[in-house]
């Protein structure tokens, strides 16, 4: 066929598993540190620095350098439009073919998980959010809310830096209140980072219907971990 698209370069670019995990974790549009990525992705800071190369040589990101660290960026909005386009595939790929998912799915309306704007939604993420206010993560204070210094701690842990959030041209933290939820969850730089956390780990996933997720029976044991006093 005449003038058809190659995208087996792309595609080849996407195929690597540790790549497609720090793209996941870019696509809420914002730039993070080559060694941030490292860690969300499970490599060392050499082997990262190798495949971050790749995909910013193919033209899926963007280098930029900030004194002596190296960030990265989606080239495009239409790259992220692209890599979720393809967890969708993937997704429905495996249902046509009647292939087995490695995690069931909880379809229990009770622990709904949404997208709001760019960050985790519905009764999970108001659940998680009263958690971290709970054990102190993250406090309000003359009508803003704040991370504290434990949540600093432990949101390191979870392989979310809270001080490279605030460098970022958005708000770090906010309790939004969007989504018709009736209570409010982790809005802002922080919320989205953690949506994306959770989507390279594959806890929650995409659905055909527009801005719902599913929660993996794994991911529900998971999160339901964070900021827990148990």
């Amino acid at each position: 066929m005449e003038h058809a698209p190659c995208i087996s370069q792309i595609a080849a670019l996407l195929a690597d598993p540790k790549r497609s995990a720090m793209m996941w974790a870019l696509m809420d549009g914002t730039s993070r540190a080559a060694d941030e990525l490292a860690l969300l992705a499970g490599l060392s800071p050499s082997s990262a620095g190798s495949h971050l190369a790749r995909l910013a040589s193919g033209g899926l990101l963007k280098l930029e350098t900030r004194g002596k660290k190296r960030f990265f960026r989606l080239a495009a909005p239409e790259v992220g439009a692209a890599v979720q386009a393809l967890a969708c595939a993937s997704i429905i790929s495996a249902q046509v073919v009647g292939r087995s998912i490695a995690q069931p799915l909880l379809a229990s309306p009770s622990r709904r998980a949404s997208v709001c704007a760019d960050h985790l939604g519905g009764e999970l993420a108001t659940e998680l959010y009263q958690r971290m206010l709970g054990a102190g993560w993250i406090e309000q204070s003359d009508q803003r809310l704040e991370v504290t210094n434990i949540g600093i701690s432990r949101f390191a842990e979870c392989g979310i830096f809270v001080p490279a959030l605030a460098h970022r041209q958005r708000e770090t933290v906010c309790a939004c209140a969007g989504c018709s939820d009736v209570s409010p969850h982790l809005g802002g730089a922080l919320g989205a980072g953690l949506l994306q956390l959770f989507m390279q780990l594959g806890w929650v996933r995409p659905t055909e219907e527009a801005s719902t997720l599913q929660v993996s029976s794994n991911g529900q044991r998971e999160i339901d971990k964070i900021a827990s006093a148990a």
